[in-house]
């Protein structure tokens, strides 16, 4: 009895996980990734292992699945430990400190929402990583929008925003590549069509937060910022050493040195900076033993449990207390929540069944673009991995565009207008999840205000059905797939 599973049998474990998590989202609001999530993906999860059990699949096929599944993803939860680590210890050694002093000093209220959305670009475009754009630059950013008093959600929106930008048209990015290469398509070719929706997409939202961050008067920032600025500098010796470390990071990167050794020198370039800077910290020890203790005491445990800061000031406190490898655990947790339910539905043949009915409702063109967004974007929400929203989609709907004789690069770039970007969307997703961690601002939180992320898959929408910016020659929106 290992046939297929039918249609309503393969939906029935992923209606039990749409309900379920509708009705948490309702009772814990963006608390639903601290744990409830996880519990319901894990619940879904049984349930489909329970219907491929009764249908004769064997556990260790099932158990199988789960683990390719779980092995997708160990590198993320690498990183994203990793990137933990480097928030303390950058947070401890004055180095976000530092960048949010000079951010407060140089950038004005009414420009720092487009500003955080400009920097983020720049950063995440020059190194192809949305998670260390936000794990570093982003982290600064949330801090210098703290002290002018802008709401989080907005900072953070900018952030995401920007980050992704990178993520999907920098040639450095692991989405680009992939997205590429699924589809068949040269990477420079990739890049150039998608920025033909992108560039505008990225005006608007330029113009969203220039709206958004224009108001209040130069006293106000003054009085706003003053307080802050003091109690960083009453807490940190500012200096520009600091910058080393940012720079280095982004410059390993920017030359293709692996995300995991890039951010380790990051923490290892931190801690020199901790030593060199932050002499008060460690130094009022009677002799060099006792100083060095406190200087491995306060670098090991800003990595594994994170800073704790007490200013006396509530922004600031509120803003540097936080990082650490444990601070991502709850993350974690969700990351392998996810997986496991995607591995098991996967394994029972019900993921490819929903996506045969999807295929089979996508005849016209419009019909087809839609059905490619809502699968990238039902991949991310239900199997939690913007790789798994590129390269399943991508598989699926090649040969359908190939019949409809569209150019492929229409599919590249539908497959990150949806994949790529939606993913940070999804509190439960790897990206997602990452970010809310990294950032400090729950996901549904900053999701209102992540424009790039939203008018993206709008964008292919309105592309598949009128024909605007099309790449190649289009048969004609009316004609079926044979």
């Amino acid at each position: 009895m290992n046939e297929k599973p039918g249609f309503w049998i393969s939906l029935f474990p992923l209606g039990f996980l749409i309900l379920s998590l509708s009705i948490a989202g309702y009772l814990f609001g963006s608390g639903i990734a601290e744990g409830p999530a996880q519990i319901l993906l894990f619940s879904a999860g049984a349930i489909s292992a329970g219907i491929s059990r009764l249908r004769g699949i064997s556990w260790e096929k099932i158990e199988s699945t789960v683990l390719d599944s779980l092995r997708n993803v160990l590198q993320p939860i690498l990183i994203l430990l990793l990137i933990g680590a480097l928030i303390g210890i950058w947070i401890r050694s004055g180095i976000v400190p530092a960048l949010i002093v000079w951010g407060l000093e140089l950038l004005k209220p009414e420009i720092f929402l487009p500003s955080a959305l400009i920097l983020s670009s720049v950063v995440s475009l020059a190194t192809g990583s949305s998670w260390s754009t936000a794990g570093t630059i982003g982290v600064a950013l949330i801090g210098v929008g703290a002290g002018l008093g802008k709401p989080l959600g907005m900072v953070a929106g900018a952030v995401v925003s920007g980050a992704y930008f990178g993520d999907k048209l920098s040639p450095f990015s692991e989405t680009t590549n992939l997205a590429s290469s699924i589809t068949g398509v040269s990477l420079l070719s990739h890049i150039r069509n998608m920025a033909r929706t992108t560039l505008p997409t990225f005006g608007i939202c330029l113009l969203a937060f220039g709206f958004l961050g224009w108001g209040g008067s130069h006293g106000e920032t003054e009085t706003a910022t003053g307080p802050v600025i003091s109690a960083l500098k009453a807490e940190f010796q500012i200096s520009w050493v600091l910058l080393l470390p940012p720079l280095l990071t982004f410059f390993l990167i920017y030359f293709r040195v692996s995300a995991i050794p890039s951010i380790f020198i990051g923490i290892l370039s931190g801690g020199v900076c901790f030593i060199l800077t932050q002499s008060n910290i460690y130094t009022n020890s009677s002799n060099f033993q006792d100083a060095a203790s406190a200087a491995f005491k306060n670098l090991v445990s800003a990595a594994s449990e994170g800073t704790k800061v007490k200013t006396g000031h509530v922004v600031v406190d509120g803003l540097l207390s936080r990082g650490g490898m444990s601070s991502m655990l709850s993350t974690v947790w969700l990351i392998i929540s996810a997986m496991f339910y995607a591995g098991i539905m996967e394994g029972g043949g019900m993921t490819q069944v929903l996506a045969e009915k999807v295929l089979n409702w996508a005849k016209a063109r419009g019909s087809l673009f839609a059905a490619t967004v809502f699968t990238c974007m039902g991949t991310n929400l239900f199997c939690a991995d913007q790789y798994l929203a590129i390269v399943v989609p991508g598989k699926m709907f090649k040969e359908a565009y190939s019949r409809r004789g569209l150019d492929p690069r229409n599919l590249s770039r539908c497959l990150e207008d949806s994949g790529t970007m939606t993913s940070a969307l999804v509190p439960w997703n790897s990206c997602g999840s990452f970010m809310a961690a990294a950032l400090g601002v729950p996901t549904l939180v900053y999701l209102p205000y992540a424009f790039l992320n939203l008018l993206s898959p709008l964008f292919s929408l309105i592309t598949g059905w009128t024909g605007w910016g099309l790449a190649g020659k289009d048969p004609g929106s009316k004609k079926e797939l044979s």
